[in-house]
């Protein structure tokens, strides 16, 4: 089985949130993600255009964007600054990738990783969906980091240790990645 680590920025906290960033990294469990930061094939990285998730469906709230202003300048400039595509380009962008991953299998062999039960991988179908094109892994192969991260009791917990900027995707995703690693290291798995 592949694994992707998936971190989204968005302007909500709902299933429908608009999405302006989306952030993928390939990884062993147990093994290595990356050891510097530079893009390679192993990672995925695409801005978002907000007006287009918008005009999906996709919903901005005001209680997130008031967060994103409270945000560090270099947050704010990694995810809104710069180019961006469409929602649409975005999401097929992303679905080459995964396919890239799993060699062809249309993400049967590719275990697909998000903060939250409730948050990214369930923003993204959402996305798919409003977008009409079809999610390119199987819904079997969600996985949450959160839910394994916290079988942990707080004591045996691994030191969670942030790399690049906080609440750039791409660098969340391998903040993740990375620290599940130590999770299952510490859990014998």
């Amino acid at each position: 089985m592949k694994h992707i680590m998936l971190d989204l920025e968005t302007m909500g906290n709902g299933s429908n949130a608009a999405i302006v960033a989306i952030g993928a990294v390939e990884f062993n469990l147990p093994g290595r993600v990356r050891e510097h930061w530079q893009a390679k094939p192993g990672e995925f990285y695409q801005k978002v255009d907000l007006e287009s998730s918008v005009k999906a469906g996709m919903q901005i709230d005001t209680s997130t964007l008031l967060w994103w202003l409270k945000q560090s300048d270099e947050a704010r400039k990694s995810t809104f600054e710069g180019d961006t595509v469409s929602l649409t380009v975005a999401l097929r962008n992303f679905a080459r990738w995964v396919d890239q991953i799993d060699n062809g299998g249309l993400g049967a062999n590719c275990a697909i990783w998000g903060n939250g039960a409730t948050f990214d991988n369930v923003i993204i179908r959402s996305a798919f969906k409003a977008v009409g094109l079809p999610v390119p892994w199987s819904f079997r192969n969600d996985k949450c980091y959160r839910t394994v991260a916290n079988l942990l009791p707080k004591e045996r917990q691994p030191v969670f240790e942030r790399s690049g900027t906080s609440h750039n995707a791409l660098d969340d995703a391998v903040t993740q990645a990375l620290h599940l690693q130590k999770v299952y290291k510490e859990l014998g798995l």
